[in-house]
């Protein structure tokens, strides 16, 4: 039984993006679970911070965050408008690979008292470096976008020689600067390249839709991660305490609560050409806070189990409400864009101040983490079966309008 061989090379000249049934590919999913390689190491590195009491790892967590959130997203986009499946393209993603795990190796070296960004430069300039050649393929295969496609070239490229640049910049608060304004220039590439012109790259909205929902179930695992640690703790000799035990029924209300609450309703009806740059920039927040989300419980985990140094319960309750919020408030930004009114802001920022009285309250009624996850993870439940119950009126709205 022969089988044929994958093309060396075909022209890029644009996936249809009216194409039906668009999906995944095996190698989209392999990309996917190997950049949360790098996400499980900025998770771990921030649970032992929070652990110690060192919230300053929040400044190196979000930094590295958005490397691996930013350069996932360029390569996600690009394939969604001209993944070709040819030698050529299968080889730029093996390298964009390889990037990311050099760039999760450097993480630990990130978020300490003397950071050193200088390894998870090299993993972001392999990553970012790798779509210059096929940018260079696009402006030659598919003359209707060759403005885009160069305007894609000139930016990344100047963008990541400031960034090497910038490993010699001196003091924490050049640092931070210099990376707001590179981590703007970044985001600002895509925008400038698409709009300065009347041409734009034939993406596919179902296609990166989905791409969005597989990365943040993956990234969700991260959570259960942790409760699964949590677990397995209590089989190591540690005992199962009631504040424990807590911990871990909050950790899996609180997964199960943050997936159903990210599909309640169809994403589809949130991007359009219009907003796609909010739904992918938003994402940042959304999928930074499910990763903290993780380390959270983690942290959590050792305070129940008395091996945290330096967290304090309200503090460890008040960082997962934060997470949470974070979480909520993105994904109410991306539903408000989609439907062009305010009204889907308006749940979760009330459920957000919930949050924080839940944290506060309950640690200062117990004086234990366990009865605070516990409670935010109801309070999420609770918001999930209200919303089953009496319906999204989003929905209902928009029916009628239809009608």
């Amino acid at each position: 039984m022969s089988s044929t061989p994958v093309p060396w090379k075909l022209p890029l000249e644009g996936r249809d993006p009216d194409e039906e049934h668009r999906a995944s590919t095996p190698l989209e999913l392999l990309f996917d679970l190997s950049f949360v390689v790098a996400v499980a190491a900025a998770a771990a590195a921030l649970h032992h911070d929070l652990s110690a009491g060192h919230f300053s790892g929040l400044g190196g967590y979000a930094m590295t965050f958005f490397a691996i959130w930013w350069a996932w997203l360029n390569y996600s986009w690009f394939a969604s408008a001209y993944d070709t499946g040819d030698v050529v393209f299968r080889l730029m993603t093996f390298v964009v690979l390889a990037g990311v795990l050099v760039l999760a190796a450097g993480i630990p070296f990130v978020i300490r008292e003397d950071p050193d960004f200088t390894i998870v430069v090299v993993g972001y300039l392999i990553m970012r470096a790798a779509l210059v050649p096929m940018w260079l393929r696009v402006a030659h295969d598919h003359p209707a976008v060759r403005g885009v496609a160069l305007r894609y070239v000139v930016g990344i490229t100047l963008v990541q020689v400031l960034w090497v640049g910038r490993l010699w910049v001196p003091g924490d608060t050049w640092a931070v600067l210099t990376f707001l304004a590179l981590a703007a220039a970044e985001m600002a590439i895509p925008y400038v390249a698409e709009h300065s012109g009347s041409e734009s790259t034939p993406w596919h909205v179902e296609h990166i839709v989905e791409r969005f929902s597989l990365f943040t179930i993956i990234v969700l695992g991260e959570v259960i991660l942790a409760t699964t640690q949590a677990i397995s703790a209590t089989l190591d000799g540690h005992g199962l305490s009631a504040d424990l035990g807590m911990v871990i029924a909050g950790g899996l209300l609180l997964v199960l609560a943050l997936w159903w609450i990210y599909f309640k309703r169809p994403l589809i009806d949130c991007i359009h050409e219009r907003n796609g740059f909010l739904f992918g920039y938003a994402h940042y927040f959304l999928l930074g806070s499910v990763a903290a989300v993780g380390a959270v419980l983690a942290a959590s985990v050792d305070l129940a189990q008395h091996e945290s140094h330096g967290l304090g319960y309200r503090a460890a309750a008040l960082a997962l409400a934060v997470a949470v919020s974070v979480y909520l408030v993105a994904l109410g930004v991306i539903h408000a864009s989609g439907s062009g009114d305010l009204t889907p802001l308006v749940n979760p920022v009330v459920l957000s101040i919930l949050l924080v009285v839940v944290a506060v309250v309950a640690t200062e009624e117990f004086h234990q983490v366990g009865p605070a996850v516990l409670g935010i993870g109801l309070l999420l439940t609770g918001a999930v079966a209200d919303h089953q119950l009496r319906g999204d009126p989003t929905v209902r709205t928009s029916s009628a309008r239809t009608r």
